[in-house]
């Protein structure tokens, strides 16, 4: 079972985290963001993993801490319950959309953290959640699980359809790109390691 525990504790934030690969999408998230919130929900469902997060950090501040630091954390644990990625299909290409919004996510679990972002926000705020706080929280995700992720908006104009296709798209890309081909032996890479 590819399965990771990450704990992560700093002045700002205590994160606990519990992650299941080759889960059923059941998912129990708690981070003082109640937008953030549904939106690792959805992003379990769809990515078909097992998510338990926690997190209480200064949201007095803002989300900000929060968000990337949960981030991080969710970044580790992926890697970790990758594993020596043996197996993998590694690549997934998927368009998701929300209404009138559409998104993109190319990923490639490389081992080498790369993250382009191509999204625009008409709002700059949806409810009380910073729209920027996307893309904070992806960049924590790529690097620290060590992914190559394009997420490139097609088109769209509601904040919180187009923050939902983001994680979606990534959600079902990472179901992809990280399940088991029987075909394969070792790693899909000429080099022999990802």
């Amino acid at each position: 079972m590819r399965k990771s525990t990450v704990a992560r504790k700093t002045n700002e934030t205590d994160i606990k985290l519990q992650l299941n690969l080759d889960g059923k999408g059941a998912y129990k998230i708690e981070t003082g963001v109640g937008f953030f919130d549904h939106m690792l929900d959805l992003f379990a469902k769809h990515a078909m993993i097992d998510l338990t997060l926690s997190c209480e950090g200064d949201t007095y501040v803002d989300a900000h801490h929060s968000v990337e630091d949960c981030g991080i954390a969710l970044g580790e644990a992926i890697r970790i319950a990758l594993g020596k990625k043996e197996k993998i299909r590694r690549y997934s290409t998927k368009f998701v959309p929300m209404d009138e919004a559409l998104v993109m996510a190319n990923l490639d679990i490389s081992g080498r953290p790369h993250f382009v972002y191509n999204v625009e926000f008409v709002q700059g705020r949806t409810g009380n959640f910073d729209a920027e706080l996307c893309e904070e929280f992806f960049r924590a995700v790529t690097v620290n699980a060590g992914l190559t992720l394009h997420l490139n908006m097609q088109y769209g104009k509601n904040t919180h359809h187009i923050i939902e296709a983001c994680f979606k798209a990534f959600g079902q890309a990472l179901r992809e790109a990280a399940s088991i081909d029987p075909e394969l032996t070792g790693v899909m890479s000429t080099k022999g390691v990802l």
